[in-house]
Order: C-alpha cells, then sequence, then structure tokens
C-alpha cells in the first residue's frame, strides 16, 4: 500500500478539530455540501458534493479527540480505500494529520496525486473555518449579484415564457455582475458558462465551480418568450465583517433590519386592509400574503439558530417555504395592515433578541457562527426584494 500524507496545523480547541470529522453540520462547512454521519465503528459517512460527486462510506475506527479512521469510495474510485485522522495538541492548538491508504500498483498513482492535492486543499479550508469562521469555498467563489425566486408553470404561463426549467429572478444587486449585464426581475436564467441552469438551485453552483470573481461568462436567460444571450463579469465577493460577540452581531443586524422594516411599513401608508388583502391576480400574493411570508422567513432564521447550535443542521433539496395556505394562515391570525406589519416587527425582534443571548460555546464555533451571522448581516438582500412585490400588489388593488 501507499500512504498519502496531508496535515495542517489550526489555532482552534481540539473538540472543534475532532468535531469536523464526525458531525454532519461540521463537515458541510469545510469539506462537503451534503453530509450524513453516525460516528461509531460501522457507522455511515455519506458526503456528497455539488454536480454529482460523492463518497459512501462508514467508520471504522472512532477515538473521540484522538483519532478517526474511515473507507472512503467515491464515485470515481475504482475500489474502496481507507482515511487515517489523528490529532496532536501542539502550541495551543491542533495538529491535525491525514494519512490516506491506496493501492501501490501503477493504476492508482494518478489517484494518489489527486487524493494528496484535494486534501490539501480542503486541510486549508478546514484551517480557515475553525481559526477565522470563513469558508474558502465561498470567499474565493465569485458573486452573480442575483435574488432567485420559484418558477412555477403558473408564472411560466403568466410571462410568457415557454420552458418550465431555469431560474426566474426576484431582483439584481446594484452595483454586481448581473445587474451590470442588463438581467431583470423576471428573467429566466437557462444557462450559464456552457452548463444549463435549472430549478435546481446547485445549477448554479455547478455553473460556476472553479470560477473567480473577474472572469466573464456567457448567461442564457428568457424575457418573456424571447432567449437571449449576454455576458456577464463576475463579481468578486466581499466577506462580511462578522464581530464574535452576539450582542454586537445584533446591533449589527438591527442597524439593517429597520430601514427595510420601515420602508415595507410606508408602502403601506394611504390602502385599506381590504386592499391590503387584495390579490393582484389568480395565483398571485395579496400584500398582506407577501409580509407573510417574510414572518415566515425570519421564524426560519430563528429555528436555523436553533439548529446549528444544537449542531443538527436539516438539509434539504430545495429552497421551499413559498407554501400559500401558510401565508394564508398567517393573515387570518393578523388580519389587517397593523396586525402583519407588528407581527413582522415582533418576529425580527424576537430573532434578534435570540442572537444577543448565544450561548459562548457556539460563538466558540467560528464556522457556524460565522455562517449564521453572515446571513444575519444581509437581511435586506430579502426584504428589499420583496417591497417591489408588495408595491405592486397594492398598486393592483
Amino acid at each position: 500500500m501507499t500512504t498519502v500524507t496531508v496535515e495542517t496545523f489550526v489555532q482552534a480547541p481540539m473538540k472543534f478539530a475532532y468535531r469536523a470529522f464526525t458531525n454532519a453540520t461540521s463537515l458541510r462547512e469545510w469539506l462537503c455540501d451534503v453530509a450524513t454521519v453516525a460516528p461509531h465503528p460501522r457507522g455511515r459517512m455519506y458526503l456528497w458534493w455539488a454536480g454529482d460527486f460523492y463518497s459512501s462510506g462508514h467508520y471504522l475506527e472512532v477515538e473521540e479527540n484522538k483519532r478517526v479512521k474511515f473507507r472512503w469510495y467515491s464515485s470515481i474510485d475504482p475500489a474502496p480505500t481507507e482515511v487515517t485522522v489523528t490529532f496532536m495538541e501542539k502550541d495551543g492548538g491542533v495538529n491535525v494529520r491525514m494519512d490516506h491508504e491506496v493501492p501501490s500498483d501503477d493504476s492508482w498513482k494518478k489517484m494518489a496525486e489527486t487524493f494528496r492535492a484535494n486534501w490539501q486543499d480542503s486541510l486549508r479550508n478546514l484551517k480557515s473555518v475553525l481559526e477565522t469562521g470563513i469558508d474558502l469555498r465561498i470567499a474565493e467563489r465569485p458573486m452573480l449579484g442575483i435574488v432567485p425566486g420559484d418558477f412555477t408553470e403558473e408564472q411560466a404561463k403568466a410571462l410568457g415564457v415557454p420552458v418550465r426549467e431555469g431560474m426566474r429572478l426576484d431582483a439584481t444587486v446594484e452595483g454586481m455582475g448581473a445587474k451590470r449585464a442588463g438581467l431583470e426581475r423576471d428573467d429566466v436564467l437557462v444557462g450559464m458558462a456552457g452548463k444549463p441552469i435549472t430549478n435546481d438551485f446547485t445549477s448554479l453552483q455547478v455553473a460556476i465551480a472553479g470560477k473567480k470573481g473577474g472572469d466573464v461568462i456567457e448567461v442564457e436567460y428568457y424575457r418573456g418568450a424571447q432567449k437571449k444571450k449576454v455576458t456577464m463579469e463576475l463579481t468578486r465577493r466581499p466577506m462580511v465583517d462578522v464581530p464574535f460577540d452576539p450582542a454586537a452581531l445584533a446591533k449589527q443586524a438591527r442597524a439593517l433590519f429597520e430601514p427595510a422594516l420601515a420602508e415595507i411599513e410606508k408602502c403601506f401608508e394611504g390602502f385599506s386592509d381590504e386592499q391590503a388583502m387584495k390579490r393582484p391576480a389568480p395565483g398571485e400574493w395579496s400584500a398582506l400574503e407577501v409580509v407573510a411570508h417574510l414572518i415566515h422567513t425570519e421564524r426560519f432564521n430563528f429555528n436555523y439558530l436553533s439548529n446549528l447550535i444544537d449542531g443538527y443542521e436539516p438539509v434539504a433539496d430545495n429552497f421551499g417555504g413559498n407554501i400559500t395556505p401558510s401565508v394564508e394562515a398567517t393573515v387570518k391570525a393578523n388580519p389587517s395592515i397593523k396586525q402583519m406589519t407588528q407581527a413582522l416587527r415582533c418576529m425580527v425582534e424576537e430573532l434578534l433578541l435570540y442572537v444577543e443571548n448565544i450561548p459562548e460555546e457556539f460563538t466558540a464555533n467560528k464556522g457556524s457562527y460565522y455562517r449564521f451571522g453572515s446571513g444575519l448581516l444581509q437581511p435586506g438582500f430579502h426584504l428589499n426584494a420583496h417591497t417591489e412585490q408588495i408595491q405592486k400588489a397594492l398598486a393592483a388593488a
């Protein structure tokens, strides 16, 4: 057998280095896109990456904070191999060493070098996530500057788009690639960088895999019945400066939420409750139902934080959440403009109070904390994207 060895030193507590190989949420934060694990001998270890690559294996040995050994068998490997990870305290941090055993025959030489390069790259990201919270797969990935929306058959008919697979845009972000390329709300992306774009959000990830800010790609999209092509320069990604102090994080988030909430409330000035409940067209939401959707989003963020703190983050195949009976129920429970806008404010306030009380143990788990915090400090993307939808629904009423 030939052993491929890579290692890195991480300035982080031992328990988080060990957790990075034995917890599904932690594995997703530095190694793969989806994971499900049972960290005990013969326990499953399934890892999946956006696209069609995965490894289906199981744990062979598990010794807490010392050693983990697992079977690796990816979708492109000719046979299973074994990986041993050892953890050793050093200079106030942890030395993480990976030994990947592969057959010695010539047919595995190229595979062995591929393993070496990939594990080195992954351990580089592990170090970044555990020390700073920043996932280099995101930090080094370009931004498109789009707010994706759902794309139903009814929407396709209403927009006159002749396809059913694609990604409809709710909005584009000022100053970023999509906006500069001329893309608009309700454009439906169907191709990017030579790859198809479907209803599945991961098709976007696959299309820009390996791309960096400044790269120029071709985008295909439908605007109504007309198919168009445009070149788009990918935007370099600025990373959010997340304070590792829950009170400071909540304060920054509040400063961003407040103007967005005020703008939403301003939309309803001069309109009656009846108008706010009127749907502009069959299958479309009323203005208050859009507010209900925003309430549900912040409720999701509240529950998402709980899942991250618990270390059991749910994974879904798509965004979901746009269920009309659910928004109808929220409007029925709060049947006026005043009640609905107040309910949205209350949900945001509840979320921010929760953030203020994030436990110290979770703050130290930098990968999960940063991931949640960076999303929290960009609330305007979602709230502002739906402000125009509220205005149009009211205008139609």
